[in-house]
């Protein structure tokens, strides 16, 4: 069997499609928020024009589902056939951290639902598009399991229940896995989760344990997913397909204490961090996620590059690096303006406006990566 990229380009798009209810109860939207919802048809035909072809997007499981079993495709049906028209590849998130109102995530009925929702939404795809159809079923379970179990900044705001809810969310992702290959065998699935690393220089072996742990635990969700912790939960190494990992500037700190920049002396090397997870699970991994904000979004492009050819130049199968958010977007917490994007929020006529600045760093970096035919994968 030959190999073949998983993806028809490198670079991939992916358009914020958060659902989850705030702290105080308000529900985001944010396909709506950003305009996306109404503009997918010009917002892939810019990206696919841009050298986007694969793109990260999601159904917004609330909007369809709005009684047990009975589903409303209107939201996604726009979005399905405006990918087949731009000719660009979808890989849709099912659960991005919103689920239906009245549904109990606790309750047995919410690993059921989920799983003939997720079901239902492949035979979906698969009647609009004859392509292999490409799903994260939950995104980021452990960031879920933490905002969501831990500190109670969004649904379903527990406190101290954080492995519950990982574990739950586990169940969720294994049932909607097999329901979807029980509809579409060739679907391939994407385990969107965080990178991290934590420093600590403590003088203290027993607090320098705590830190390490700490920071293996971002690898408790893909081994719960392996069978390989708590395999009472159904999880089976098959069930890693792809590795993807999402990557931002925050996402190393000192143990208990701040953030740590890029350049300090205990930042680790992203490239480090590619390496540990091939040498972990022997998956395809995909950079699910990346960016920053404003003037440091082309910085910190050139640098997740770099690192990526430096871990490719050491035989980590990298299939591709997803600009998320490729919008512009209002901030979760306080709709302030995001400017993360490649594109800017629509003016008064639908308009998006390009940054120019990204977009140059952006094909830059297209330039570097062509030719070296990175990030080669067998399909199953």
């Amino acid at each position: 069997m030959a190999d073949e990229p998983l993806f028809k380009s490198f670079f991939l798009a992916g358009f914020e499609c958060a659902t989850h209810r705030r702290r105080d109860g308000r529900r985001l939207d944010l396909l709506a928020a950003t305009g996306h919802d109404r503009l997918a048809a010009s917002d892939y035909r810019t990206v696919a024009g841009l050298g986007l072809r694969t793109i990260r997007d999601g159904f917004r499981w609330h909007l369809i589902e709005q009684a047990p079993g009975v589903y409303d495709w209107s939201s996604v049906l726009p979005m399905l056939r405006a990918a087949q028209e731009a000719d660009v590849q979808v890989i849709w998130d099912l659960c991005h951290f919103g689920w239906p109102d009245g549904l109990d995530i606790w309750s047995p009925h919410f690993v059921d639902r989920f799983a003939r929702f997720s079901a239902a939404a492949a035979k979906l795809v698969s009647a609009e598009s004859d392509s292999v159809p490409f799903f994260c079923a939950i995104n980021e379970m452990s960031f879920l399991a933490w905002a969501g179990g831990d500190v109670a900044a969004i649904n379903p705001c527990a406190r101290q229940r954080g492995r519950p809810l990982k574990e739950q969310l586990v169940r969720a992702s294994v049932a909607a896995v097999d329901a979807i290959r029980a509809e579409q065998p060739a679907s391939r699935f994407l385990l969107a989760e965080p990178a991290i690393h934590i420093q600590s220089y403590s003088r203290r072996a027993a607090v320098r344990r705590t830190a390490e742990l700490y920071r293996l635990a971002q690898f408790e969700a893909l081994d719960m997913m392996a069978g390989r912790v708590a395999p009472e939960l159904g999880g089976r190494e098959d069930l890693v397909d792809i590795v993807g990992l999402n990557y931002y500037p925050r996402n190393q700190w000192l143990h208990r204490g701040s953030t740590l920049p890029l350049g300090h002396h205990g930042y680790r090397p992203f490239s480090e961090i590619l390496q540990e997870v091939f040498a972990r699970y022997h998956r395809p991994i995909v950079i699910a996620e990346t960016g920053s904000e404003r003037s440091a979004r082309s910085s910190w492009l050139h640098y997740v590059c770099s690192e990526v050819r430096r871990a490719l130049a050491g035989g980590v199968p990298v299939e591709g690096i997803c600009l998320y958010p490729v919008l512009d977007y209002p901030g979760w917490d306080d709709d302030r303006l995001c400017e993360t994007g490649l594109l800017t929020m629509p003016d008064a006529l639908g308009e998006r406006a390009l940054h120019a600045d990204f977009a140059e760093e952006l094909a830059h970096q297209q330039a570097r990566f062509d030719g070296m035919q990175p990030g080669r994968s067998r399909r199953k």
